[in-house]
């Protein structure tokens, strides 16, 4: 189900700002890699490239390429919607539907695209939510508004609701920096066990957030204030966290900076 990523020669802009230049790398299927660095350096931004969530903002705009398994995500006729059906994404706060049930929050996508057979709604949505951890604590209660759900079960609720329309990858963006510790460990757990289906990308500011979840890592930083964000290094996370080739990327590791 999981596949690979390659960028290659990606440049970031908002109109006539880049605010990335020249990333290229692959991110390794049935995998978890950590995209971490500075506030304002251009992670989050550079993730939304990964699913063209990017050109929803004004202006917003790439050049280079992004392949899944070999597939232009940006060649002429390819549907950014399809591509986000593929490349699913949970958000730094949970956003669950305010309006929808907790069951309805996970069938949304599935509705969207057509899906009508309750058979297929309710396996799927038990699967989903058993597979985000959630479903010994709201199966009782599915018709409960998905808002009544605590921090943790929200994000939870959401990862649900990405994984139930079956994506190859799933980007996270600093999903645990609403949450509480012990919400932010049982997210971290998740994320360890999607990787047997799922190619997973998280961006975090918490470096060892970064080392707990991820196999691999990389260090974006800004080349000067003003200037475009850069991928500085990636590597094995064991490999960046002990041994980075950067002098900066040590830096910011090891708190002198950032």
């Amino acid at each position: 189900m999981s596949k690979r990523v390659d960028v290659s020669d990606l440049h970031v802009y908002y109109g006539d700002f880049k605010a990335v230049e020249d990333v290229t790398m692959t991110i390794a299927p049935r995998s978890v890699t950590a995209f971490i660095g500075p506030s304002g350096c251009g992670k989050s931004t550079f993730l939304r490239t990964l699913n063209r969530m990017h050109e929803v903002t004004p202006g917003g705009r790439v050049e280079g390429t992004v392949t899944l398994d070999s597939e232009d995500l940006y060649a002429p006729g390819v549907d950014p919607v399809a591509v986000r059906r593929t490349i699913g994404m949970v958000f730094q706060r949970p956003n669950p539907f305010p309006t929808m049930s907790i069951r309805n929050n996970v069938l949304a996508g599935l509705r969207l695209n057509g899906v009508k057979e309750k058979a297929t709604l309710d396996e799927t949505m038990e699967r989903s939510l058993r597979a985000a951890n959630l479903w010994e604590e709201v199966k009782d209660r599915l018709g409960k508004p998905g808002v009544s759900l605590s921090g943790g079960q929200q994000q939870r609720l959401c990862i649900a609701r990405a994984i139930a329309v079956e994506p190859q990858v799933l980007l996270m963006d600093e999903p645990c920096s609403a949450l509480d510790p012990i919400s932010t460990l049982a997210i971290e757990d998740l994320i360890g066990r999607l990787k047997a289906d799922y190619t997973v990308v998280v961006v975090t500011h918490n470096m060892q957030q970064a080392a707990r979840v991820s196999d691999s890592t990389a260090f974006f930083n800004l080349a000067a204030t003003g200037k475009p964000g850069r991928l500085v290094e990636m590597n094995d996370t064991a490999t960046i966290f002990s041994t980075p080739s950067q002098r900066v990327t040590e830096d910011y590791i090891s708190g002198r900076f950032g």
